[in-house]
C-alpha cells in the first residue's frame, strides 16, 4: 500500500470545552485550504463536553482531520505544542478553538511565510477591529505595551491565536505554558525574524472564554520574568559551518 504524501501545511487548532463550534470551525478551515496540500489536527485538551466525540464523528465527513486528545487538561500551550509535535507539515498554522479567528485569514499568512527569507520563521495575525469587549480590549493594550518594553519583541497582539509558523523553528524553542503568548520573543531569541498581517475577528457565537482579565494578569508576571530570564542567557553562535 502506498503511503500517503506529506502535507505541505498542518493547522493546529486547540480546544476545550467547544462542542458546537469545533466541527463548524474544521468545515471552514476546510473551506478556506480546499485545493491546497494541508491536514487540521484538533487537539482536545480533555473537555468535559461532547466535543471529543463531535470531531469524531465529522472525520468521516472531513477526510483531512485529525483528532488527538489529552486524557488530563493541560492547557492550551501544551495542547498547540501536542498539535505541533503530531504536524506532518513543514508550515504550522494555529488557531483558537473558539471560532474567532476566521479560517479565510490563513492562507495568506501561509503565503507569506512561504515568500518570506528562511531567517523569517513566524508570520503572526494581528487582529483588526476586534471583536471583544472593552475591558478586554483595555488590558490586552496595556499587556502588551508592558510585554514589548520588557522584552523588546515587535509583537502588537501576541493574544492572536492565527499564526503561521515554520514547525522546525518552533521545535527550537523552550517549552513552558503559555509559551503560545511569548512565541515572537522566542523565536527573536533563536535569531529569526518575525512579520504581521492584519486579519479578521469575530464575536464568539458558543461557549466562553477560558480566561479572565485577572488570570492573565498572574499567570503574565511570572511569565515575563521567565522569558526575560531566557533572554538574558541566549547566546547564538552564527553561522554554523559543517566539514
Amino acid at each position: 500500500m502506498n503511503a500517503q504524501p506529506l502535507p505541505d501545511i498542518s493547522v493546529v487548532v486547540p480546544v476545550h470545552d467547544e462542542a458546537g463550534a469545533a466541527v463548524a470551525l474544521a468545515r471552514e478551515i476546510a473551506e478556506a485550504f480546499a485545493g491546497r496540500s494541508y491536514e487540521m489536527i484538533f487537539v482536545d485538551d480533555a473537555s468535559r463536553d461532547d466535543t471529543l466525540g463531535e470531531l469524531r464523528t465529522a472525520m468521516t465527513e472531513l477526510p483531512t482531520l485529525r483528532v488527538l486528545a489529552h486524557s488530563t487538561n493541560a492547557g492550551q500551550s501544551r495542547a498547540v505544542r501536542t498539535g505541533v509535535l503530531a504536524a506532518r507539515a513543514p508550515i504550522v498554522v494555529t488557531m483558537d478553538g473558539d471560532g474567532q479567528n476566521p479560517p479565510a485569514d490563513a492562507p495568506r499568512l501561509v503565503d507569506a511565510l512561504a515568500a518570506a527569507s528562511p531567517d523569517v520563521a513566524l508570520v503572526g495575525g494581528r487582529r483588526a477591529r476586534r471583536q471583544d469587549s472593552a475591558s478586554k480590549r483595555q488590558a490586552s493594550l496595556w499587556a502588551n505595551r508592558i510585554r514589548r518594553r520588557l522584552l523588546g519583541d515587535d509583537a502588537d497582539d501576541t493574544g492572536c491565536g492565527l499564526k503561521a509558523f515554520r514547525r522546525e523553528a518552533f521545535l527550537r524553542l523552550p517549552y513552558f505554558d503559555h509559551v503560545h503568548r511569548y512565541l515572537p520573543a522566542l523565536m527573536i531569541r533563536e535569531g529569526y525574524r518575525n512579520q504581521y498581517l492584519d486579519v479578521g475577528h469575530r464575536h464568539r457565537e458558543t461557549g466562553r472564554s477560558k480566561y479572565t482579565n485577572w488570570g492573565r494578569l498572574r499567570a503574565s508576571v511570572s511569565d515575563l520574568a521567565g522569558v526575560m530570564w531566557l533572554k538574558s542567557r541566549a547566546r547564538r553562535p552564527g553561522a554554523v559551518s559543517e566539514f
